[in-house]
């Protein structure tokens, strides 16, 4: 079956991409392998020459890949061409840093030397989403690459043009050919790829359910996996926030990327002495939010990704409002062209409800009273996911004892949850294990070798 990319705001056909069989796939795993044998070969200095020419290619080029991100999975323009430029900051930060986080260590022992080296592991499967299909990708294959493994990327079906511009920037930026490949295959097709002998280790974003099915046909290989799955992450405003400032910042963490992102906030955990303001605020700022054409940017909120996201997402808030959730705006698609979704709040949630329990992948923001911070705390932990999670309080020691008493992987302080190449990123569990970026996420994949010299 043909590989589809599709226009979700009109729903239009962009283009077909015919599929790799059993020949196509076997000739890109001999060539990952060949690939591998001369790339680890190279000197850091050569890899971060060709990884600044990556940069500097999306650096330059970065509208015409936000134009395509944007016509392929539906994200405003104006957060498309931002995410382009984050790729080049992350590949000038592996490129300007790999060497120094993959250094020998040296560790005190009665040898006369003892030390810990970094080395490649080989050829790397990443499964990866749509929703930020540059990012996401660059974050593995900026340190891997920079790292001497070599890549192979099973990008989400409908972002198949992504997929073939992010092999094309590597491959014009001079590292060795095969060192990264896209795989134009189904999802079917990942298991057999796991399996082969020449895969090293496979990385995942996406779902609980494909991380699980990755991390067991990887698990039965002794083979390592990374996985960064989803998130329902808490947003807790205290009773010493600035209301103001934390209503406006949670609007924009609700709705970035469209709402279709695994750190956007989900939850909004308000202290019941300011959840008045803060709701009137948030929902008047919700209701003026612009949707429409991502391509125009005026526009706030662009189309979900697909249609059948758009059908889950509206499943959720119905089965939250028959639970007995109120909704106070939005709760619908617009529209009969493209697959738009208004921004929608819930107040009154029940716990055991939908918007409460899962992550819901679109503009809709689920409003929670607590009686203080205690309230706060436990509410936010009540989930199987552990991503990110952000609190909002002009006290800072509050704060961080809020920060440090959450269940997640990052959370942020007085400002939304955003990955950056300098810090390690990833989940407690539901949301996975392991860690992308930063020195944890170029050692991920690297073989770790422990040597003792004696006299």
């Amino acid at each position: 079956m043909a590989i589809e990319s599709v226009n979700p705001a009109t729903g239009e056909r962009i283009r077909s991409y015919e599929p790799l069989g059993p020949a196509g796939i076997e000739e890109r795993l001999g060539r990952a392998e060949e690939a591998f044998r001369r790339h680890r070969r190279t000197s850091f200095a050569e890899r971060a020459a060709r990884m600044l020419r990556a940069a500097e290619i999306l650096e330059t080029e970065k509208d015409a890949f936000g134009r395509l991100m944007t016509l392929e999975m539906g994200k405003t323009l104006r957060e498309a061409v931002a995410e382009a430029a984050k790729c080049a900051w992350t590949c000038r930060h592996y490129a300007e840093q790999a060497e120094r986080y993959l250094a020998d260590e040296t560790v005190e022992t009665d040898a006369a030397r003892s030390f810990v080296r970094y080395g490649p592991l080989g050829p790397i499967l990443a499964v990866m989403p749509w929703n930020f299909p540059f990012w996401q990708v660059v974050r593995f294959a900026a340190p891997a690459l920079m790292a001497g493994n070599t890549g192979l990327l099973k990008h989400a079906s409908n972002v198949p043009g992504c997929a073939l511009a992010l092999e094309d920037i590597f491959a014009r930026a001079g590292f060795t050919p095969g060192a990264f490949q896209a795989l134009l295959v189904g999802a079917g097709a990942v298991e057999g790829i796991i399996a082969d002998p020449r895969v090293r280790a496979a990385t995942l974003t996406g779902s609980e359910p494909a991380g699980s099915r990755v991390a067991a046909e990887a698990g039965r290989r002794i083979k390592k996996t990374v996985l960064e799955l989803g998130g329902c992450d808490p947003f807790i405003v205290t009773a010493r926030a600035d209301i103001p400032r934390a209503a406006e910042a949670a609007v924009r963490a609700r709705i970035i990327n469209n709402g279709q992102s695994c750190i956007a906030a989900k939850r909004f955990i308000v202290d019941r002495s300011a959840y008045a303001e803060f709701e009137r605020r948030f929902l008047r700022a919700m209701e003026a939010l612009k949707v429409g054409d991502p391509m125009d940017p005026a526009t706030d909120v662009g189309p979900l990704a697909r249609e059948d996201v758009l059908e889950a997402l509206d499943d959720q808030v119905r089965r939250s409002a028959a639970a007995g959730a109120r909704i106070l705006t939005g709760g619908r698609r617009i529209g009969s062209r493209g697959w738009y979704y208004s921004p929608t709040v819930l107040a009154g949630v029940p716990r055991d409800s939908p918007a409460a329990r899962e992550e819901t992948f679109g503009p809709v923001a689920a409003l929670f009273p607590v009686a203080g911070t205690d309230e706060a705390i436990e509410l936010a932990n009540d989930t199987s996911f552990g991503l990110g999670a952000s609190v909002w309080t002009s006290d800072p020691a509050e704060g961080e004892r809020i920060a440090g008493a959450i269940e997640a992987g990052v959370v942020a302080v007085n400002g939304p949850v955003a990955s950056d190449p300098r810090l390690p990123f990833g989940g407690l569990k539901a949301s996975g294990y392991g860690r992308e970026l930063g020195a944890q996420g170029i050692r991920e994949f690297a073989a770790v070798k422990t040597i003792v010299v004696r006299p």
